[in-house]
């Protein structure tokens, strides 16, 4: 399904390692967005806060702060850095939406959704040779065995924790998206012609 998206403002969800970053990168690099990874905000949180980029460190911020700031926090964060420099760009694109309140304050400013997957034994490999490398996107839990991938994917798609509506839930966020792709395979050409199209965006 194409979906027009006239107000420029697309959140990226999917699962651990389906390329959601890479999206938001052809999205800046080809079609005149801002992207911005909510991951990354947190990231640069924990490293003022002296603590490391566990799955575990950014679940408790990202937490923390939704209960303090409301449940928008992170896009609304987002979207104030945007508006300092959107006359530069088309749009704002950002990943790695969490919440289900994330993806309707999306839905709210008019943008749309986007989850994207992968075969999850190329998933995992992507995230162990995004670790093996380092950098900021790595953590260092990501050399988990493949086991241990799967389980703690399951535990962030339905969290046995949600008391409150402010810890993450993939499953939910899943069910608020407007547009699903696959990203299978390796060719960035590819990809890009494939966003392009299902986003009904101008190369």
């Amino acid at each position: 399904m194409t979906v027009e998206n006239t107000n420029k403002l697309i959140g990226i969800s999917g699962t651990n390692g389906s390329g959601k970053d890479t999206i938001g990168n052809i999205l800046a690099n080809n079609y005149g967005f801002w992207f911005c990874s909510l991951s990354d905000i947190l990231r640069e949180e924990l490293k003022n806060m002296g603590l490391s980029f566990s799955r575990e460190n950014m679940r408790e911020l990202s937490t923390n702060w939704r209960r303090e700031f409301g449940v928008s926090i992170l896009v609304d964060k987002a979207q104030a850095e945007f508006t300092q420099q959107e006359a530069n760009y088309i749009g704002l694109a950002m990943a790695s939406i969490r919440n289900p309140g994330e993806a309707d304050a999306i839905h709210q400013a008019g943008g749309l959704m986007l989850w994207v997957d992968a075969d999850p034994k190329i998933r995992y490999q992507r995230v162990k040779n995004r670790s093996e490398k380092g950098g900021l996107n790595s953590r260092v839990d990501d050399l988990l065995t493949f086991d241990q991938f799967i389980n703690e994917e399951a535990a962030e798609m339905n969290h046995p924790k949600i008391t409150d509506g402010m810890t993450l839930s993939m499953s939910k966020v899943k069910s608020k998206c407007d547009i699903f792709m696959q990203n299978n395979g390796q060719d960035l050409t590819e990809l890009t012609k494939l966003i392009g199209q299902r986003l009904n965006l101008e190369h």
